[in-house]
């Protein structure tokens, strides 16, 4: 079993390292924020490592979970990056929902030392990562995939080979495009309904049970939205980014795709008004405001 190391311990990454906390893995941990990592090895008997070339080194196996592709980029070069230890032969799996053109860059930088790439992005939150039930979506060569799946079945239900470098990268852009498309669109629709004096419980009891469902309506909706709880689970501004990137791919591919391109602005737009904290799902605040209803509420914010 392969010598692994996990770089990135956000939200989703924490989760998902401790499934890699076992005797067969030796794991090393590293985290822009070192007391971060200082505490996850301290607590679970991973190595702590202060960089990057620290943890990487003698390592078959690194596996970073980052904010954005260029985060990745930026930690290969230099004496304190990941190229001045990785060994020949290891391969470097990127769990970063990123875009396709960087990762393409990183995999041929990594290919010059002989070192493999894989962008492998996840599905299923927070609570996915913590019960190791995540869809990896994998972009790279199927056989260094092979080669890696005992590491990533550790935190990963569903492995799914999606072809090419930056594949993995493209569908998770789109997946979340839908998302962002459905909480949007879910949340316009409920809003005239409100005004037009049908409650959202009812609205959604229906919507649930006909054509209209999706995972927005049937989970997000009765659980954060009706409910006014508004759990801050994913930050806007990395679905924002997401869309930013399915909207350019579609632009790349020069296709017609308007309702993607809207939704992007629609985002970024939300993105910046509500801030860089807010939670996706608090889009829909902006929606409300807009249209001069609560969603499950009694009283109509102020319009925008």
């Amino acid at each position: 079993m392969p010598r692994v190391a996990f770089l990135g311990l956000g939200a989703i990454g924490t989760p998902m390292a401790r499934h890699l906390v076992r005797p067969e893995f030796d794991l090393a941990v590293w985290n822009r924020t070192g007391s971060k990592a200082a505490a996850f090895a301290t607590a679970t008997g991973a190595r702590y490592a202060a960089t990057p070339a620290e943890a990487a080194r003698d390592r078959e196996v690194v596996v970073t979970c980052l904010p954005v592709s260029r985060d990745v980029e930026a930690l290969l070069g230099g004496p304190d990056g990941l190229l001045a230890t990785l060994p020949e032969g290891a391969v470097l799996v990127d769990c970063t929902s990123g875009d396709a053109a960087t990762s393409r860059r990183i995999a041929a930088r990594l290919a010059e030392r002989g070192i493999g790439f894989l962008d492998a992005p996840v599905s299923g939150g927070v609570i996915g990562a913590e019960q190791g039930t995540l869809t990896v979506m994998i972009g790279g060569d199927a056989a260094t995939l092979d080669r890696v799946r005992p590491v990533l079945a550790n935190f990963g239900q569903r492995l799914v080979h999606c072809g090419a470098v930056g594949a993995g990268d493209a569908l998770k852009a789109v997946n979340n495009a839908l998302l962002a498309m459905h909480i949007w669109g879910t949340a316009e629709g409920l809003v005239a309904l409100e005004k037009a004096g049908v409650k959202a419980e009812v609205a959604l009891a229906v919507i649930n049970a006909s054509s209209g469902r999706s995972n927005a309506s049937m989970n997000l909706f009765p659980e954060r939205v009706v409910t006014r709880a508004f759990p801050r689970t994913f930050r806007l501004a990395l679905l924002d980014k997401d869309v930013g990137i399915a909207a350019e791919l579609a632009r790349a591919q020069q296709i017609v795709a308007p309702l993607l391109q809207l939704t992007s602005e629609l985002f970024r737009l939300a993105h910046r008004e509500l801030g860089e904290v807010a939670d996706h799902v608090e889009a829909v605040q902006m929606v409300e405001r807009l249209g001069g209803a609560l969603i499950g509420g009694t009283t109509a914010p102020e319009q925008a």
